[in-house]
């Protein structure tokens, strides 16, 4: 048993391989922490995307990009963010996941300005009548992850990019995004659920 929120045995073995387990500590002690700072609010608030890691009650892993217009994800409280569901295509990989094991990994990653990422592990939650679903336009359900570790990570090998355009698909106030293509395509069109208002 470990007394470390990042580190486990696995990662304790390799760490005293390559002989890093005391810079391994001193990242957790000196960068990991439970509630969000105002830098990294201001980070995740002005984010359009991050992948979301979620693994089912056998322990199969699933990662997904979660992706929207920037304050998409919002920190709702010191410890907990915020991000919304939006229509998909229905097969709730990630969602699913979480209903039956509600650890996550959020990873965001700045790829275009100075590279930097975030990662924010913790445990996640379902609210289909959450009283702040009607500020995320588009958004099905929203899920609020309690942050057990929060802490960046070296981002050394991001490279250069820049955003050309936001998705047209990305839900925001007063606009109606377009019908995805494979939605119209007769192998599926058939076996779509209702349309939500």
């Amino acid at each position: 048993m470990t007394d470390s929120r990042l580190y486990h045995a696995g990662n304790r073995e390799l760490q005293d391989r390559f002989e890093s387990r005391r810079i391994a500590d001193r990242l957790e002690e000196t960068l990991c922490r439970a509630r969000f700072t105002e830098a990294d609010k201001a980070f995740i608030e002005g984010s359009i995307y991050f992948f979301l890691a979620t693994a089912d009650a056998a322990g199969r892993p699933d990662c997904s990009f979660k992706g929207g217009m920037p304050g998409f994800v919002r920190v709702v409280e010191p410890d907990t963010l915020a991000f919304p569901d939006y229509d998909g295509n229905g097969m709730f990989k990630s969602l699913g996941n979480i209903k039956v094991h509600d650890a996550v990994g959020l990873l965001f990653i700045a790829l275009h300005g100075t590279p930097k990422r975030l990662r924010v592990n913790g445990r996640a939650s379902l609210h289909f009548d959450d009283p702040q679903l009607a500020e995320f336009p588009g958004a099905q359900l929203l899920v609020r992850v309690k942050a057990e570790a929060i802490f960046p990570n070296c981002p050394r090998y991001i490279p250069p990019m820049q955003l050309i355009e936001h998705s047209v698909y990305a839900p925001r106030p007063d606009y109606q995004p377009p019908v995805p293509a494979w939605k119209t395509m007769d192998m599926f069109k058939d076996y779509l659920p209702p349309p939500r208002d």
